[in-house]
């Protein structure tokens, strides 16, 4: 089977499971998108979704979130993977945002690939979920999914995105991202894979 058939074949198996995919964490703007996403890395979506509804209750912005000492804001996420060093970097963070920024997220990779704890990744769902500009951000199911499908040999993940971004219509990276999470979530997981249930999958061995 050519490439370029099966692109062809998972966009359109995503867009009919998927049609108009949400994005996983819960926020109310760009800022609480920010937070959620720097608070996902080695922590489940569900997670970080169960214990920031407090967080933004008392710091919504980032001024109120400036004005709490990093001890108080580990308090509320400390059932999170490494709330310490998130807990410094999400008040180191909404300081420079105050005072550089007045408060807003900044709107390009460079800056906010420059804040304390913003990586590409993270900087890449923002990028797309909160500002609308296309980006494809690479979690462990796209890294994994896409070396299953062969569309990259995944040596890294700086690797995975380059060959998504090669391989897909660039007006379609916002959704596929998504698309493929949850995909991969609901019927192609790491643990208790099944040929059978990841019917994408099964279809290009087959074909």
């Amino acid at each position: 089977m050519k490439q370029k058939d099966k692109v062809e074949y998972l966009i359109k198996e995503l867009g009919k499971l998927y049609p108009h995919p949400e994005p996983p964490l819960n926020h109310k703007d760009i800022f609480t998108l920010l937070i959620s996403v720097l608070l996902s890395a080695q922590t489940t979506d569900k997670k970080v979704n169960e214990v920031t509804p407090e967080l933004f209750k008392v710091a919504p912005d980032a001024f109120k979130m400036a004005q709490i000492p990093d001890w108080e804001i580990k308090e509320y996420i400390r059932e999170i993977g490494l709330s310490n060093t998130k807990s410094k970097n999400i008040y180191k963070l909404s300081n420079i945002l105050v005072e550089k920024y007045n408060g807003e997220v900044p709107e390009s990779f460079e800056e906010l690939e420059s804040l304390p704890g913003v990586g590409h990744k993270t900087a890449s769902v923002v990028m797309s979920q909160g500002f609308g500009h296309p980006a494809f951000p690479v979690d462990t199911h796209i890294h994994r999914l896409m070396k299953l499908w062969k569309f990259t040999k995944g040596k890294s993940v700086e690797e995975t995105e380059k060959d998504a971004k090669r391989l897909f219509p660039k007006k379609l990276w916002n959704d596929l991202h998504l698309q493929i999470i949850y995909y991969g979530r609901e019927y192609s997981p790491a643990r208790g894979w099944s040929l059978e249930k990841d019917y994408i999958t099964k279809y290009f061995i087959e074909n």
